[in-house]
């Protein structure tokens, strides 16, 4: 006789999570007026991590489209000293003007 496994730690493992992570919408596609400019170093700098790092799109809530052009608009505003590129960098500018 074959015994029936019913191990719950087994079937929990390969079934979903319990929790579904809420589902964000981008806030440029909901937002039509608001533009991503590299200009702006204000709006930037809310995607960029403590670390210096840009922030991914689990994290930032952004669609595809619009996540790829605040890599981009980032990468400009780096280039140009709008933002640091290092975290050690991030602490002597200080706070950046948003206006």
């Amino acid at each position: 006789m074959a015994r029936e496994r019913t191990s719950t730690t087994r079937d929990r493992k390969w079934s979903r999570s319990r929790y579904a992570p809420s589902r964000r919408v981008c806030a440029f596609c909901a937002n039509k007026s608001e533009v991503v400019d590299y200009k702006d170093p204000g709006k930037l700098h809310g995607y960029i991590s403590d670390r210096g790092n840009i922030v991914p799109r689990r994290r930032t809530g952004a669609c595809a489209k619009h996540q790829r052009i605040l890599a981009t608009a980032i990468k400009r505003a780096r280039h140009l000293a709008l933002l640091p590129y290092l975290p050690s960098h991030m602490g002597r500018v200080g706070s950046v003007n948003t206006g």
